[in-house]
Formats: structure tokens, C-alpha cells, sequence
């Protein structure tokens, strides 16, 4: 297991699914939230949600809910937040919505990272993987900037950061659950996986 810490983001908006994704049912769990913490919690020794209010999740976990006068849903906020909360200098950070990301991917971006690196992320074909990969404390004074000018866009701070992109060529454990049909589709997966 891993000492370094993993983050859950799960506090978006999910505007283009219709519905809180983070509380979709998944395989034999009540949510999505649950079925990520129970599976990161094989590999990482501390597992923590970041969200917005902690009030939605019916489970216990290590929340760190992002500043209560945050207005914003994007994940800004969230990293502002666990950087307050955690005192290591790095954390590994993934989207609630990518559950196919394995042990695997996940050890070749923390055994590439290194400690002089802004970020280490993971990349495929389609781009860049913003919300799979270790981010490290140097970062959050971008972040507190990035606040304070509205700017949400991570693509933009990793590129002008200390960025380390590590290729994956298989795209499946990157499926990104934004729209109903990929939804749809991880969980025909997840079927399959299983059988």
C-alpha cells in the first residue's frame, strides 16, 4: 500500500449527466463515492473525499470539504482545500468519475514522480489526464492565484508548471463519466470486468 495520500474529487457540478454523479449507484455499492473509496483504499494507506458539503454522502470517510465561502464547483477549490488540511508535500489526485483507473496506472505515476516535480500526470492519446496523477504543495500558490483571477483551467497551470506526462496507451481506464451514455457504458463494463 501506498503512503502517499489519495484524493477523491468529488465535488462537482455534473451538469452534463443531469444528476450528482458522485451518488450514482455502481457495481454492488450504494454510489459511485463508495465504490472508488473502496477500491483506492486497497492501494493507498489514506484515502479522503474533497466535495463541497460532506452533508450528501450516507457513509463514512475522510472528508476535506472545500472552503465554505467557495462559490466555484471546479476543482480548484478542492486542491486550496486539501492543501490546507494535509501536511505532505504531495498527494495522488483522481476524479470520482474515472473507476477503471487501476493499481497499476496509479504505481507508474507515483514511482515516475519525483520530489523537485510541480505534478506528475498521466496522458493518453486524447490528452492529458488533469485528474489522475500526484500533485505537490510547490503548486499551491498557483492555485491560491488561480482563485483569486477565476481561472479554472488545470490544463493551463500544469503546462506552466514543473510537469512530468506520463503516456498510457490504452484510453479504456480513463473513461471519464460525464454524459449518461458513458455512464451507461461503465457500468456494461463493469458488468464484464466481473464476469
Amino acid at each position: 500500500m501506498f503512503d502517499t495520500p489519495c484524493v477523491i474529487f468529488a465535488g462537482g457540478k455534473s451538469s452534463r449527466m443531469g444528476e450528482d454523479k458522485s451518488l450514482l449507484p455502481f457495481g454492488s455499492f450504494s454510489t459511485l463515492s463508495e465504490f472508488q473509496l473502496h477500491h483506492l483504499s486497497k492501494i493507498f494507506k489514506n484515502v479522503y473525499i474533497s466535495c463541497k458539503d460532506k452533508s450528501k454522502f450516507h457513509f463514512q470517510a475522510s472528508f476535506i470539504e472545500d472552503a465554505k465561502n467557495s462559490l466555484t464547483y471546479a476543482p480548484t477549490a478542492g486542491f486550496m482545500a486539501i492543501f490546507e488540511h494535509l501536511t505532505c508535500d504531495r498527494f495522488f489526485a483522481l476524479s470520482v468519475d474515472t473507476p477503471f483507473v487501476s493499481k497499476d496506472i496509479i504505481e507508474k505515476l507515483l514511482s515516475t514522480d519525483k520530489p523537485d516535480y510541480d505534478a506528475t500526470i498521466a496522458k493518453t492519446a486524447s490528452g492529458m489526464q488533469p485528474m489522475c496523477g500526484v500533485y505537490h504543495r510547490t503548486l499551491a500558490p498557483k492555485f491560491e492565484m488561480m482563485l483569486q483571477q477565476q481561472n479554472h483551467k488545470l490544463g493551463f497551470l500544469l503546462k506552466s508548471a514543473k510537469t512530468v506526462f506520463v503516456d498510457f496507451e490504452d484510453e479504456k481506464p480513463f473513461l471519464n463519466l460525464n454524459h449518461p451514455h458513458e455512464y451507461k457504458e461503465a457500468l456494461a463494463k463493469l458488468a464484464n470486468d466481473r464476469l
